[in-house]
């Protein structure tokens, strides 16, 4: 119910609605263009839930909702676009992924795929902006971004390092994107095309980031990667490992377990058990020193060359 009301809400527009100001339902339904009964179950509801303030019987942006859905910031609208038209319908399939361990059938013909990658994206953008946050990315010289999904987390390295170089390994398929993305650095950015399992970087890089790829590949193709970043990292280097992961805490963390039931289902691919990964990190000549927990992100497993 909640999260019907939520992709009501976003599709309607009520949160930009809401960005110059507190409305009551009256005001709020005529600047949607909605009924006003049905404003105000939103309002109430999404009130209710922490994604709006009600005062007086006028509703007002949260801090959080301003950020990420009023335009103060990064708007996460696509990503809740996405939820609506392509994963909770998705999820219907649940029961057969259940039973058989396989994905169910993914449609992504006509504008669909807009939705899916426009989605998938933004969240991606959010991740790299958590990570910005939380690690500290000056004083490294030579970054090498190895088979990730977007160049996002990179480019918040070179905004926050201005004497940074980056070089992007990324599936051929993804170069012109990458290319087009990174531009506006393109005297401090290479981008190499190449498969993420078979990809061999050269050169000594200081800092590694391999983000969203690990549940996208095999066991056995993750231990490859892992070592070929190592044969192209210097000693004492740093290696960013950004995934989701199913834990061993005594209190698992709900966002690591629900996005392995959501990459199971939508596609077949893996949440690997942290304890997993750590040990190919090891194998690989990593040595891991720290996790970053994300607040409504993957966690970073942080490693050192040696």
């Amino acid at each position: 119910m909640a999260a019907q009301q939520l992709f009501a809400a976003n599709r309607i527009g009520l949160f930009p609605a809401l960005a110059a100001g507190p409305l009551d339902a009256g005001e709020l339904a005529e600047r949607t263009g909605r009924p006003e009964k049905t404003v105000r179950i939103l309002g109430d509801t999404l009130a209710a839930l922490g994604l709006l303030s009600r005062v007086d019987g006028r509703y007002e942006l949260t801090p959080d909702t301003a950020a990420y859905l009023g335009g103060e910031g990064l708007d996460l609208a696509p990503f809740l676009t996405f939820l609506e038209t392509i994963s909770y319908p998705h999820w219907r399939q649940f029961p057969h992924t259940t039973d058989t361990g396989e994905p169910g059938e993914l449609d992504l013909g006509g504008d669909r795929w807009d939705t899916f990658l426009g989605g998938v994206m933004v969240y991606n953008a959010l991740h790299a902006r958590m990570l910005a946050n939380e690690f500290d990315f000056t004083g490294y010289k030579n970054l090498l971004d190895l088979g990730g999904l977007s160049a996002e987390f990179a480019l918040q390295a070179l905004h926050a390092n201005p004497v940074l170089r980056a070089t992007f390994v990324y599936d051929p398929r993804s170069v012109p994107s990458v290319t087009e993305a990174v531009a506006e650095f393109a005297d401090r950015a290479t981008v190499v095309g190449a498969p993420t399992p078979e990809a061999e970087p050269s050169g000594e890089f200081d800092l590694v980031l391999v983000n969203h790829v690990v549940h996208r590949f095999s066991a056995e193709e993750n231990q490859a990667i892992l070592r070929h970043a190592r044969a192209a990292a210097a000693p004492g280097a740093r290696l960013l490992l950004l995934d989701f992961f199913l834990d061993d805490d005594p209190s698992p963390r709900a966002l690591d377990a629900l996005h392995a039931g959501e990459y199971l289902v939508i596609d077949g691919t893996v949440v690997y058990p942290e304890a997993d990964v750590r040990g190919w990190l090891s194998a690989a000549g990593w040595r891991p020193v720290d996790r970053l927990t994300l607040p409504g992100s993957p966690r970073v497993l942080v490693a050192e060359a040696v």
